[in-house]
Parts: structure tokens; C-alpha cells; sequence
């Protein structure tokens, strides 16, 4: 059994923050998010994941009066469930529901409209890793999702608006040189084409240290099989907590005008990279490492491992497709609003294609899909003529070719 407080080790060697980035905005906001959340009708779609449930608890915080959540991860809003009710200090609204259920099929459409009108709506269900751009079935997957039942969702709403949508973007979005970060990035264009029709935000952010499906929480999973640790030495990152996601996505849906883009104000002098937080991982739990030059090395070192031996760790350096080497939340053409909070910065009057051409788009998209001939490479294409800052990394190789 792997002991490890994963909080304080996330706010001691990641973050290296004991309080919560976002805390002095909360604070002093707190009365307008108390208006506009007390009493209020919650559903969250895609709540069972790690960005969703941290909104969720952050949310709660301010007594909504009615919260049903969404998620295909029927096992997922189980333990999410059982974790809302198992936290002191934290009370569920009476009206608790959840919903095992795909927010792009009929059966969510029904629950929409009967069991609404809705004060928030918050979206988090997305592809959300790079290694999803496998192939040509893995990208119209990712699409389906990110863009097209997105857009469905949109027209949903607009048949009975919200007070307040939000929806999650990508750090990504910026300069994508990923399908998924461009995916998102459409996504964004697509939310902002309604933005006059009812209140649309998003935000895009770092990397959620310990996320579900990220690199480091695979590292728990790794050491409870007594399998070898595999990392990047040169990829760097920005991270917030699980409980800082949450809180900006809370600010962003609620305190932000219609058609912003939020951003944590993070210097780059922040940035770790992933061998960084790896070392202080093991140096944490006391237990020293064996580097080791290849996959099979590590494999090899692991299959004959005693408990008291060092532990294989194989660190690379990065090939795949689509992976940048640093990050960025904001363009040198994007207007900044840097005053209005203190550790959030917002993307104002972001530029917002007509609807004539997202619906091209889309339907581009989905010809070149429904043609039956398409690749990788075409679907980049059409996505391209779209979104010309669309620079897509190509190396052939892909992140499921790694352990």
C-alpha cells in the first residue's frame, strides 16, 4: 500500500503554493457568487471527472439549491457521490441527482427539458489528452465529442438559456499544434458564436497535478502493480491543484462577462517539467530510483524487484505527435484584461466567426468523415483552413506506443 498525502505533496513540490491561487478572488467575490449560486438549479455534464468534480465541491461551497450531474462514467459518479458525501463540512442539496447517461444522446435532452429551466450549466465532458489523435477514428471520436455534440448541446440551451454556461477549454487552444488542443480552440469558436444569445464563458488552464488519466496519477497505479515508472525529461508544464480547476472554472462561470476567456496568471518561472516532480515524488516517499536507458530495461528491473530495491524509472525525451514543449493560455494578438482579478487573467472580444462559417465548417468536417476516404491528414487539413494558427506536430508516433 502506497501511503502518500497527494494534497500536500501537490501544494509542497508542484504548486509550491499553501493556499489556493484563487483564494483572494473568491474572497472577494464572495457575495456576488452567493447571489448567483444560492438557491440556484446546477447540472453538470461531465462531472464525474477530476475538473468536474472540483467545480462541483467549489460550487457547493455557496448552497446551491438543486445539482444533477451527468457523466458516461457511471462507476465514476458512484465514487463521486460517495466522496461529496463522505467529506465533512460539505452538504448536498436535496434535490441530488446523477446520470449515467451521454450528454449528446435523446435520453439528456428529455432530462434537460423536463427537469429544468436550468440557473447554470457547466460542461466538462471532452477528449482531453493528445495521445486521442491516433488515427483516423480516434480524431472523428474526439471530434463528435469536443465539437459537434457541443454544438448540439449550445442549441440545446438556447431553447430555454441559462444564467450562466460554462464550459472547460484547453491551454492547448493557444497556437494548437495538437487535433486536440485545435479541437478545442473550434470548440471555443463555437461557444462564442452564441455569446450573444445567453451568457458563455470558458477558461483555459495548466495541467491539474494527479488528475484522473494523467501521468502522475498513473504513477500510483504504477507502484501499486510493481510496475516501472515512464516519463519525459523535457516537457514543462504548468499545474494547478484539483481544488484551484474547480475554483476557476467556478469564477469563470459566474463572475465572468459573456464571450471571456479566463486564464491563471502563472509567471514562466512556474513551469517544472514532469522528471522534476517525478524525483521530488520519490524523494517524498523515500524511496530512491534506478535509472534506467530504455522501456524493456525498466520492465526487466521491475519483474525482479525486491521491496527494498530502487525503482525502475525510465525518463525520455518526447517524439510524439503533437506535443509542445511548454505551454501557453493567450496569443500576442489576444486583448488581455489583467486588472479585474488577482490571479486571473481574461481574454476579452475574442475574435468570433459568423455562424455561415462554423456551420461550413462543421459541415466540412463531417463530409470529409461521412466520405468514408478520410485520414488523419485531411481531417487536419479541413480544421486548418478554419484555424490558420492550426500548426500541427507530426512524427508518427504516438503516446500509446509508450508505456
Amino acid at each position: 500500500m502506497i501511503a502518500a498525502n497527494i494534497p500536500y505533496f501537490i501544494r509542497q513540490f508542484v504548486t509550491h503554493r499553501s493556499r489556493s491561487l484563487f483564494a483572494s478572488d473568491i474572497e472577494k467575490n464572495r457575495i456576488t457568487l452567493s447571489q448567483e449560486i444560492s438557491g440556484k438549479s446546477v447540472l453538470v455534464i461531465g462531472g464525474a471527472g477530476t475538473i468536474g468534480a472540483s467545480f462541483i465541491r467549489a460550487i457547493l461551497e455557496f448552497d446551491p439549491g438543486k445539482l444533477y450531474v451527468v457523466d458516461t462514467n457511471e462507476n465514476g459518479l458512484t465514487e463521486l457521490t460517495r466522496d461529496l458525501r463522505s467529506q465533512s463540512g460539505l452538504q448536498l442539496p436535496l434535490d441530488y441527482k446523477t446520470y449515467p447517461m451521454n450528454f449528446g444522446d435523446p435520453v439528456f435532452a428529455k432530462l434537460f427539458r423536463a427537469e429544468g429551466p436550468w440557473d447554470i450549466v457547466a460542461n466538462f465532458a471532452a477528449h482531453k489528452h493528445v495521445r486521442s489523435e491516433k488515427d483516423r477514428y480516434s480524431i472523428e471520436a474526439m471530434l463528435d465529442n469536443n465539437v459537434f455534440k457541443a454544438r448540439q448541446l449550445l442549441e440545446l440551451l438556447a431553447t430555454a438559456p441559462p444564467s450562466h454556461f460554462f464550459c472547460v477549454s484547453t491551454d492547448k487552444a493557444a497556437n494548437p499544434v495538437n487535433v486536440m488542443g485545435a479541437s478545442k480552440k473550434l470548440m471555443e469558436q463555437i461557444i462564442l458564436s452564441y455569446k450573444d444569445r445567453f451568457p458563455v464563458t470558458t477558461a483555459r488552464f495548466a495541467n491539474v497535478a494527479f488528475s484522473n488519466g494523467s501521468l502522475l496519477a498513473g504513477y500510483l497505479d504504477r507502484l501499486m502493480k510493481r510496475q516501472p515508472i515512464s516519463c519525459p525529461a523535457d516537457v514543462r508544464r504548468y499545474f494547478v491543484s484539483p481544488e484551484e480547476s474547480g475554483q476557476i472554472c467556478m469564477l469563470a462561470c459566474i463572475l465572468g462577462e459573456s464571450g471571456d476567456i479566463f486564464f491563471p496568471k502563472l509567471s514562466e518561472d512556474k513551469m517544472l517539467t514532469f522528471k522534476e516532480i517525478t524525483l521530488d515524488f520519490f524523494n517524498y516517499l523515500a524511496i530512491p530510483i534506478q535509472l534506467c536507458f530504455s522501456e524493456e530495461e525498466a520492465k526487466n528491473h521491475a519483474l525482479t524487484r525486491q521491496d527494498n530495491d530502487p525503482y525502475p524509472v525510465f525518463f525520455f525525451q518526447t517524439d510524439t505527435s503533437g506535443e509542445k514543449a511548454y505551454e501557453e493560455f493567450y496569443t500576442i494578438n489576444d486583448q488581455l484584461e489583467l486588472s479585474q482579478f488577482h490571479s486571473l487573467g481574461v481574454i476579452k472580444n475574442a475574435p468570433v466567426p459568423s455562424s455561415q462559417e462554423i456551420d461550413t465548417t462543421i459541415l466540412q468536417l463531417k463530409q470529409e468523415i461521412d466520405s468514408g476516404h478520410y485520414d488523419k491528414a485531411s481531417i487536419i487539413h479541413v480544421m486548418q483552413q478554419f484555424l490558420p494558427d492550426f500548426h500541427h506536430i507530426e512524427t508518427g508516433k504516438s503516446l500509446d506506443e509508450k508505456m
